[in-house]
């Protein structure tokens, strides 16, 4: 990884959040992102996908069993409770409160967001294969 090179599908200034595609709580963030992102700030890109395999290879992340969501910014990885703090910062309104979050420590909120990610299966369910995202919202993902 060159200090000129970006991620891979990434254009310079992009913002890509990677989640599980088959989760059930993921895609519903996902949805919750599409809805409340409406300067479109955030393009998405599941683990499962060949885009998201790319930029968790490139990364050097696992790339068959990733059980955090990510969010990329040019060359910048950020994962668990950091990655969703600095997402909610930069959506409007009340949802930036949530960001004070950030004041509870990295490992507390990482052990927090741990609990549920590796349970999150059990919890909320699981699809059988990635959902295709909708006509309208196919332009926030990443393609080829």
């Amino acid at each position: 990884m060159t200090d000129q090179a970006l991620p891979p599908f990434i254009q310079p200034g992009e913002r890509v959040v990677l989640f599980d595609g088959v989760c059930k709580l993921c895609n519903g963030w996902a949805k919750f992102l599409i809805r409340h992102d409406r300067q479109q700030r955030f393009r998405l890109a599941s683990v499962q996908s060949a885009q998201g395999q790319a930029l968790l290879a490139w990364f050097g992340l696992p790339t068959e069993r990733f059980d955090s969501m990510a969010l990329i910014e040019d060359r910048q990885l950020l994962v668990r409770s950091e990655a969703v703090l600095h997402i909610v910062a930069q959506l409007p309104g009340p949802w930036r409160l949530l960001a004070l979050l950030r004041l509870i420590p990295r490992p507390l909120r990482d052990w927090c967001y741990d609990r549920i990610a590796l349970n999150r299966y059990r919890l909320f369910g699981r699809y059988d294969s990635c959902l295709l995202p909708s006509a309208d919202h196919a332009r926030r993902f990443l393609h080829d």
